[in-house]
């Protein structure tokens, strides 16, 4: 045996004794044998698990970045693998000098950086749940906050303040923390309310008259962007006003308030730049940025259809597509609060029972002229911890009380019980009302109920082949009936099918090369 390979059998193996250098420098050392360099990125790992630099979001590695008083998670870069190598240990070669076994310090190969990167199953780190601003709730109505990242959640807390409420809230505890939400937004047009002329003969909701559908929804907001980091799951909002005349309502301040006395930072908001795949790549941005907001601003006179928005509020985690990446779906949590705003706003498919509406109507030309005392959002942002104090006394009031629950709605029984149940009890209006609203309005139900009219005019409950439907039909399925075939799959799609008193019946085919028909029944007989 040579005399390199007997000095080498005398050196502790890294793994079971960690080399320290000779000095004051106690950051153990991680040898790079070039042969196998797998083997560093592996030791590499341990050092950094330990150091709890880097979280693990879906299958991104992230880290944490702290700006002032916001925070964001961002991918990690080969640099970044480097740079916080260093901070944990010290990279060496072996080199042999007068005969004995001695260790350069190097910096850390790229390559061995890379290799960690794809380690994914044994990086050791915690999983990153989402950014919490917010102080952490639980179903007992009890609440706590914490600093950096807190392993009992997964998240990563930064600026939690815990105001002070009662323990057991009365009800009138509960009535006048409402009624101090209530009066901070009064000077907003929420279209359904009743109004009364405030100082200076400008107009304000009526505080003495119970909540509007479109104030409760609000209020629910607020609400629900409190409890948001602890809820696994949650509708969005959609503050909505009229095409033209609704600019300068206010549908932004109420974001940006409601983000404000919840987490207490300004929301980035984002358009949907009109186009259904660029609008999937900016949420995918957001879900792994980890910010507790998304906000879609601006979306005027379009109509939202996004299958990755819908499982945002409806599935936590659920599947994105990284960038990158072609074809594998990987989870990311959604504890995230969605906020949409815009002027002649409308929902399609099954975005209709996932956001909840709050419209907004000033009831003049020109909204934006209307004037008022004060900045508003610096309102909001001095009085922040009075209207949090507020908002988490009506929280755990009807935590602690069994109260009557609303109209049911899937997938959102435990917002319903944290954020909806306790303001109908204290006289607000069931913000799911909203929803039949929004599916009134959806322009893809309302083209399949004027299909199914038409159907019934002219056949009855007749059954026909799609061959046999008039060219009318046709014209009322735009989008869908541009050939033969995309005809026959739009009918074929409805089979099953609930609308304007009807249900689509497909009767089977006979015979090997016979096809299908199809019928409308009634369903109000």
């Amino acid at each position: 045996m040579g005399k390199v390979a007997q000095l080498k059998r005398k050196l502790p193996k890294p793994a079971d004794a960690p080399l320290r250098a000779q000095t004051d420098d106690k950051r153990p050392f991680l040898v790079i044998d070039d042969a196998d360099r797998p083997a560093a990125a592996r030791q590499l790992a341990k050092h950094l698990a330990a150091g709890s630099f880097f979280f693990q979001r879906a299958t991104t590695l992230v880290k944490v970045a702290e700006d002032g008083q916001d925070a964001v998670a961002k991918p990690i870069n080969q640099h970044d693998v480097v740079n916080y190598t260093h901070l944990v240990c010290r990279p060496v070669k072996e080199k042999i000098v007068g005969g004995e076994i001695t260790f350069e310090r190097v910096t850390l190969p790229s390559q061995v950086a890379q290799l960690y990167l794809n380690l994914h199953d044994k990086w050791g780190t915690g999983n990153l749940q989402g950014i919490c601003r917010a102080p952490i709730l639980s179903d007992d109505g009890s609440i706590r906050a914490a600093q950096g990242y807190d392993a009992e959640t997964g998240f990563w807390c930064l600026g939690i303040e815990l105001p002070s409420i009662p323990m057991r809230p009365s009800r009138q505890q509960a009535e006048k923390a409402l009624a101090r939400l209530r009066r901070t937004f009064a000077t907003f047009p929420f279209r359904d309310a009743n109004f009364v002329n405030g100082s200076g003969r400008k107009q304000v909701v009526d505080l003495t008259k119970p909540p509007g559908a479109d104030e409760s929804t609000h209020l629910a907001a607020i609400l629900t962007a409190v409890s948001r980091p602890s809820l696994a799951l949650a509708p969005g909002f959609v503050f909505c006003s009229p095409q033209y005349s609704g600019a300068g309502v206010g549908k932004g301040k109420l974001v940006r308030a409601i983000a404000r006395i919840a987490y207490n930072v300004a929301p980035s908001p984002f358009t949907t730049a009109g186009d259904r795949k660029e609008l999937d790549k900016r949420l995918t941005a957001a879900l792994v940025s980890a910010h507790p907001v998304i906000f879609l601003d601006n979306v005027n006179s379009e109509i939202i259809k996004s299958n990755l928005l819908a499982q945002i509020a409806t599935e936590n985690p659920c599947g994105i597509r990284p960038f990158g990446n072609n074809t594998n779906l990987v989870s990311v949590p959604t504890n995230t609060f969605l906020g949409i705003t815009g002027n002649a706003i409308r929902i399609a498919e099954d975005l209709t029972r996932r956001f909840l509406f709050v419209n907004l109507d000033a009831r003049c030309e020109d909204p934006e002229s209307r004037s008022f005392d004060g900045d508003f959002l610096a309102s909001i942002q001095r009085s922040r911890i009075e209207l949090l104090a507020a908002a988490l006394t009506v929280w755990r009031w009807g935590r602690l009380n069994r109260l009557k629950p609303g109209l049911p709605l899937g997938s959102f029984e435990q917002w319903a019980a944290w954020c909806r149940d306790p303001l109908i009890a204290l006289g607000c209006a069931d913000p799911v009302t909203r929803i039949v609203d929004a599916k009134r309005d959806d322009p893809d139900r309302l083209q399949v109920a004027e299909f199914f009219k038409e159907w019934h005019v002219r056949y009855g409950e007749g059954q026909l082949t799609v061959n046999e439907l008039d060219i009318k039909l046709r014209q009322l399925a735009a989008g869908h009936g541009g050939t033969r075939q995309k005809f026959q799959t739009f009918v074929a799609s409805l089979a099953g099918t609930r609308a304007a008193g009807f249900v689509m019946i497909k009767h089977p085919a006979i015979g090997k090369w016979s096809p299908a028909k199809y019928s409308l029944k009634s369903t109000e007989q």
